[in-house]
């Protein structure tokens, strides 16, 4: 996983972070605001019963046949009334009367009648001039049955001579809290998503001028392809790796132009180191063909080293232009499909042309075909078939065995492609440096070096059809038609596509 992705996926795990820590804020101090809100409602209807009560108090004796008759008739009213979602029908209030000692002298539920309440919270405050509120469960394993009660004291003559407590089930209000509760998980969702949105949308629009706008665009008209027939038609698939593509594109258009001065210092930084060797022998066998009698045959051995080193200035050059030009492609304009097994045996002849002496073959475990650029799938696998040749012997291999061997199988989704030779093998010092620029080990054969783009070259070709490459010290054991008795000495590039 590459340094922005992981910072990109930081940011993101920070905002859900925070988006999750609001949301749960929120959820969690919804129901102590709604509890609070019932309660101060409850205070004065309390305050309220507890007066009309007092209307009727005669010599300190409550009156509990008249509270009786008002709670039987509050509780036989039906009525409609429509709050937002609940339809309510029926008044659910309880309450219950105590005397000054605490002893329940009327309950509107007719279970606790006669009993000593001066231990509850409620009843116990209020009888000594002090607010009284608790909250109790019904049914104490079932937090459903929860009734919230808040007391008001009696009063006769400025004394307090009884307790009047009303109660309020919490199921009552329970539902306008679940409704709540989903419309701040659905308004804060989709709050989240539209942040996300609008930060893509101003992304774009703030690197429209970079050509990402456009670009994606474009990659959306390669979804567009015609059938047999000739009739147009639209391919998911393609639209999704166009996105995939121009995603990566837009982050690496973001990187470089933030941090474009620092790139190309460090490419012409790059470009100054490789060219000097060349550069100087030039100069060195020119100064030496200006020596007076200068024999000719060194002469001719100095002309050699102009035109050589002239030969790999050359190289370099031209490797760069086309590495540039790759790195400027952000997307794949033609796509075709590219069945894999004839390029394969096409390189290799080629390969045998030029190294006669080695035994190269094909191995197709799958018949698997891309979608892509031709030309450019051609010099990735021709690149590696290079890299093999180069660093293979005759007579490498073990046995009978062939010196190179060119494996195309299928792995889910994926085409592989596995260039596997005999030569001796990435040093251990060089195995996270193989894919960088003028990056280059010595052939085994001429000692010399390449210009070490040929395998960056590969990289940005696997990148831009949203596959990867890799290369590393072959094992008899990941290779598919090898015995395990072959040696394992050897390089292995693996070349991963999206197949179709």
């Amino acid at each position: 996983m590459s340094r922005r992705t992981r910072i990109l996926l930081a940011l993101l795990a920070v905002y859900a972070l925070g988006m999750a820590a609001l949301l749960y804020q929120l959820l969690a101090d919804l129901d102590p605001r709604y509890r609070e809100s019932a309660e101060e409602g409850l205070i004065e209807t309390a305050q309220l019963m507890a007066t009309v009560i007092e209307q009727e108090v005669e010599q300190g004796a409550l009156p509990t046949d008249r509270i009786a008759a008002i709670f039987r008739d509050v509780y036989a009213r039906r009525f409609s009334a429509q709050v937002y979602q609940l339809h309510k029908t029926r008044v659910e209030l309880r309450a219950y009367v105590t005397n000054r000692h605490g002893q329940v002298v009327y309950d509107s539920t007719g279970r606790h009648l006669g009993q000593d309440y001066a231990g509850w919270r409620d009843v116990r405050n209020t009888l000594r001039g002090e607010y009284g509120a608790r909250t109790t469960r019904d049914v104490a394993s079932d937090p459903g049955s929860t009734v919230m009660y808040v007391a008001a004291p009696i009063r006769w003559e400025g004394e307090i001579v009884g307790v009047v407590s009303l109660g309020k089930p919490v199921q009552s209000f329970g539902q306008f809290v679940a409704a709540a509760r989903g419309n701040i998980l659905y308004v804060g969702l989709m709050s989240a998503l539209s942040v996300l949105l609008l930060a893509v949308l101003l992304s774009f629009l703030l690197m429209r001028p970079l050509g990402i706008t456009t670009d994606l665009l474009a990659a959306l008209g390669t979804a567009w392809w015609h059938d047999e027939r000739g009739r147009r038609r639209f391919s998911p698939r393609r639209a999704w790796r166009a996105l995939r593509a121009q995603s990566r594109a837009a982050l690496q258009e973001a990187r470089d132009a933030i941090a474009g001065r620092n790139y190309v210092q460090d490419y012409v930084r790059q470009l100054a180191h490789e060219l000097k060797s060349p550069i100087s022998a030039v100069r060195a066998a020119a100064e030496l063909l200006q020596e007076p009698g200068l024999p000719p045959e060194q002469g001719r051995r100095f002309a050699a080293n102009i035109a050589r080193e002239s030969q790999r200035l050359q190289d370099v050059v031209e490797r760069m232009m086309e590495l540039s030009a790759l790195e400027s492609r952000r997307l794949l304009r033609e796509q075709q499909r590219v069945p894999l097994a004839p390029l394969l045996h096409e390189l290799a002849t080629g390969a045998r042309a030029r190294a006669p002496g080695l035994r190269i073959e094909v191995t197709v475990l799958d018949d698997v075909a891309v979608e892509g650029d031709p030309f450019l799938l051609r010099r990735a696998v021709g690149n590696l078939l290079d890299n093999a040749v180069d660093f293979s012997t005759p007579g490498g291999a073990e046995g009978d065995g062939a010196d190179i061997v060119l494996t195309l199988a299928r792995e889910g989704r994926w085409a592989l492609v596995r260039v596997r030779d005999h030569g001796p093998g990435v040093p251990a010092f060089a195995q996270d440096k193989v894919f960088d620029k003028f990056f280059s080990l010595a052939r085994p054969r001429t000692h010399k070096k390449s210009t070490g783009l040929g395998l960056a070259f590969v990289r940005e070709i696997a990148v831009l059809h949203q596959g990867g490459v890799t290369l590393a010290n072959a094992h008899p054991r990941q290779e598919p038609g090898f015995d395990l008795d072959r040696s394992r000495r050897g390089a292995l590039a693996v070349l991963r596509l999206p197949a179709l």
